[in-house]
Parts: C-alpha cells; sequence; structure tokens
C-alpha cells in the first residue's frame, strides 16, 4: 500500500491486528527485514511496515536528512489515523524513533535497537569502514551515517514515552553511547544482549519480536527475556 505524506508516496505493508505497532528498519534496508518478526508478533499487534524514503518502494530522494524520515513517519501515523503507537525503530530507524517520539504524542512506547545519537557514537572502526566506502562511492545513505544525527542530552529529554533500548554486546554502536541514551531519557529500561552483533537479532529474525512481547507484557516466561548485562 501506498500513503502519500509530505509530497513523496511512502510504500508500507500490515501484517496483523489489534493494537498499532510501526516497525522502521535501519540504512539502506526496506520493511521485509522485518517479516519474521511480524509472524511472531501478528497476534498481538497489527504491524505497519513502511520503507523510508528512499528506500524499498518508498519515493527516491537524493538526500537523507534523519529529521525529514521522522516527519514522515509522523505523517504517516496521522495520514492512517494511528493513536497509542509502540514504536519499534532499528538502527536508523531507532534514531528515527527516537526524534519522532520528542514530539508526536501518537507514540506511547518506544523500542530501539542499535541507535547512535551522534556520528561518534559508531564504534571506531565502523565509523573508519563507512569513511572509506564513502570516499570512494559518495553515497548519499553512508553520508547520511557520516554526518548525523546530532541529538543532545536536552532533545532526549523531551521523550516522556516508556522507552526500551537495546543494542548487541558486538554492535556497531559503542556500549557507552546506547548505556547514555538510556540513562537520558527517563525511566527507560536497557537491554544489552549477549552475544548479539548489530543486526543479529533484529534483521529477519524472530528474536527482536519475542524481545518486544516480553517488554510489553505479553510474555511471562524466564525464556523470553534475553540475556542483559
Amino acid at each position: 500500500m501506498l500513503a502519500h505524506v509530505n509530497q513523496m508516496d511512502l510504500f508500507y505493508e500490515v501484517i496483523g491486528e489489534s493494537r498499532p505497532l510501526l516497525m522502521v528498519h535501519g540504512n539502506g534496508e526496506d520493511h521485509t527485514v522485518f517479516y519474521e518478526a511480524a509472524e511472531v508478533l501478528k497476534e498481538t499487534f497489527c504491524c505497519y511496515l513502511p520503507d523510508s524514503r528512499g528506500h524499498g518502494q518508498s519515493t527516491p530522494v537524493k538526500e537523507y536528512h534523519y529529521a525529514d524520515m521522522a516527519d514522515d513517519m509522523i505523517a504517516l501515523m496521522e495520514a492512517l489515523d494511528l493513536t497509542d503507537v509502540t514504536f519499534y525503530g532499528f538502527s536508523d530507524g531507532g534514531i528515527i524513533g527516537l526524534l519522532a517520539a520528542m514530539k508526536c504524542e501518537r507514540i506511547t512506547k518506544l523500542i530501539i535497537s542499535g541507535a547512535n545519537i551522534t556520528p561518534k557514537g559508531l564504534r571506531t572502526m565502523a565509523h573508519l569502514r563507512f569513511r572509506i566506502r564513502y570516499f570512494f562511492k559518495k553515497a548519499p545513505l553512508i553520508a547520511l551515517m557520516l554526518r548525523e544525527p546530532n541529538i543532545t542530552d536536552s532533545d532526549l529529554t523531551k521523550i516522556h514515552v516508556p522507552t526500551l533500548v537495546t543494542a548487541g554486546d558486538n554492535d556497531l554502536i559503542k556500549e557507552k553511547e546506547t548505556r547514555h541514551i538510556a540513562r537520558a531519557v527517563a525511566g527507560a529500561q536497557l537491554r544489552i544482549l549477549k552475544g548479539e552483533g548489530h543486526a543479529t537479532y533484529v534483521v529477519h529474525s524472530p528474536k527482536i519480536g519475542e524481545i518486544i512481547l516480553d517488554y510489553m507484557g505479553c510474555r511471562h516466561t524466564a525464556e523470553a527475556r534475553p540475556p542483559v548485562t
């Protein structure tokens, strides 16, 4: 399906029923990375899976800014009249979630994985790899990660919804960055997942579905809760 927002078409797919869960993918991906998670979630949530601008089947763009992408997701929720939304964002989607939750009352729960608030939040080797790739390819999506986001602690204090911050213990994001985000968002919970990388528990994985269900109080077994450090 297509929603026309902010002078462009955003493609999205809907899986499941009941309360809305908006799931936003990472840099260079599309909504299909959440298919496996949606299978886990569809009995409890109506999963809205959009392609961010310039990704998948949404309108192409020449340059990217996280603020624009956050505005797109807010406009999508408005166009679909979604309220009491749980927003899940992975990587770039997590950054988008932070920005959207600062100013959108439609979001009542926020869950982010592998997000950073400045480019310096990337681990040194990951940042270096992106710089090398940009030197040769000049890809706008790589430029985005090298120049943005620029979210301050003051910005994070504007988030007033229950929030879960997750990352793998072998993530592309520095652990101190992840912990900093969790401390700066009032009341946020933190889960560092042992044995996981940046995307291993999210992309084409049912694990993030189980984590979401657990956080939302839909699972009550010890097995549902991932290891935390």
